[in-house]
């Protein structure tokens, strides 16, 4: 096991072994603790209480965090010529449609977020293998298979991120930066757990939300209480 710089022991201090801290202190804890020089993405980690494994019990949707994500989000619109000025207006870093299925093909994917029409879903379904492993590949549940390409280009740049639970039953996403006022970073984790909360399957029983956990970038956990949120 590594050894603990001391910055990173003086960090660990911090945090009360055992205590699940409310929001509000969480995300000013988390600022507190963070020794990177550069500006660490926050994290949150929530375990619910599914079994992914189970079509209904699967968990996925998109949310927009009202503060961003504090990241410069790179997106590539795949449309047809009408809808290639508004993309770029809306702040597309990359507009156009077989010349970049071509670059793809050939093992491009320097991008965050895909976003096409579903009209042109039939072209792109067979760049599945290189887009698939990347999570690149557009899908309607996560706004990026959409007639107003424009739409989903602007909500993407403002902070919309989608997420999908993972087979251990865990949602784990970014949702802001360290260099963010603790407030923004609370009202950014509430937004999003709030949005898990109204996606629980009707056939969850049982706890739903065990645990939530806010880091930074290389910190440590802090256990948040999950009552502070709801």
């Amino acid at each position: 096991m590594a050894k603990l710089t001391k910055k990173q022991k003086l960090a660990a201090e911090k945090i009360e072994a055992g205590k699940a801290y409310t929001l509000d202190e969480a995300a000013a804890l988390v600022k507190e603790i963070t020794t990177t020089k550069f500006d660490a993405s926050v994290d949150i980690d929530v375990r619910l209480g599914v079994d992914p494994r189970k079509a209904n019990q699967m968990v996925r949707g998109v949310v927009s965090l009202p503060n961003g994500t504090g990241k410069q989000v790179r997106v590539l619109a795949l449309c047809t010529p009408d809808q290639e000025a508004a993309a770029k207006e809306a702040g597309a870093d990359y507009v156009g449609l077989d010349e970049y299925i071509e670059k793809i093909k050939g093992g491009w994917t320097d991008v965050d977020v895909i976003i096409t029409m579903p009209q042109i879903m039939g072209k792109i379904g067979a760049l599945g293998r290189v887009l698939g492993p990347r999570g690149l590949m557009p899908n309607p549940k996560s706004g990026t298979v959409t007639p107003d390409v424009a739409k989903a280009v602007k909500e993407v740049k403002q902070g919309k991120i989608d997420f999908k639970v993972d087979k251990f039953g865990i949602v784990h996403t970014s949702i802001g930066k360290v260099s963010f006022e603790a407030e923004k970073i609370a009202e950014n984790a509430k937004e999003f757990v709030q949005t898990l909360i109204k996606l629980k399957p009707a056939v969850s029983k049982g706890t739903y939300v065990k645990s939530i956990y806010l880091s930074s970038t290389m910190s440590q956990g802090i256990k948040i209480d999950s009552k502070s949120i709801e």
